[in-house]
């Protein structure tokens, strides 16, 4: 059965989430704060982490973080209602999606199956290797990696990615991603740049100069082939920083 760690330090809020899940047929474990949920995350890794944002002591953004470095695993962050700084600082810490609060417990539902689907779903037919100089994803595996060394993308990451790398040439508007990546026919289009930004951040060589996930301006962004291979990085004469 598909386990769901649901964090929030609101009992109400926490129940009403773990009915709903457990109705929709997943296991649910709560923790109510930041240390209990790394604890039980590193204990019996989730398939997929329903976080809030507003956590005492340690916050749902360094929580989040942490849960990164354990394993690849999907989270959902709820955030306050307006918020939109709240919002991208969810997704800039490597949330999958996001539910505001006051949220409806069925769309939440929705997004968890959503998320799941993306993280579990077979690839298309045709699906194989891409390249894009030392940039290599393997759709089918769902691995991406870069001068031979791997990318930790999260789900919506790699899947944001695969699609602009299978449209060369082609202005995708943010509508038009949040629809193919996300299945969402609405949307805040914010969601869409944050995870445009971070994929430069992992794969351009000075992401604020892109040269592969271009800004088509008052439209949306464009992948363009690389012309030629990227040089590999200078070999270091001493051992790499941590």
């Amino acid at each position: 059965m598909t386990r769901i760690l649901v964090v929030d330090d609101d009992a109400t809020v926490a129940e009403v989430v773990d009915r709903y899940l457990r109705n929709a047929g997943f296991d649910v474990d709560r923790a109510a704060d930041g240390p209990a949920a790394l604890r039980m995350a590193e204990a019996v890794t989730p398939d997929l982490v329903v976080l809030d944002l507003m956590l005492p002591g340690l916050d749902g953004i360094e929580v989040c973080r942490r849960l990164r470095e354990l394993a690849p695993i999907p989270v959902i962050m709820l955030t306050a209602r307006g918020e939109e700084a709240d919002r991208i600082a969810g997704l800039e810490c490597g949330a999958d999606d996001y539910v505001t609060k006051p949220f409806s417990p069925r769309e939440l539902t929705l997004r968890v199956r959503s998320v799941l689907r993306r993280a579990s779903e077979p690839p298309p037919a045709g699906s194989g290797v891409l390249r894009a100089g030392t940039l290599v994803v393997d759709a089918a595996a769902r691995t991406a990696s870069r001068h031979g060394l791997p990318l930790g993308l999260t789900v919506r990451e790699f899947d944001l990615l695969v699609f602009l790398l299978r449209h060369p040439g082609r202005a995708c508007t943010r509508a038009e991603l949040l629809e193919q990546v996300w299945g969402w026919t609405y949307g805040d289009p914010s969601t869409v740049t944050v995870h445009i930004r971070r994929l430069r951040e992992k794969i351009e060589d000075d992401p604020t100069a892109p040269r592969l996930l271009v800004t088509v301006w008052g439209v949306g962004y464009r992948y363009d082939p690389p012309t030629a291979a990227e040089p590999a990085p200078a070999r270091r004469s001493h051992a790499a920083d941590g």
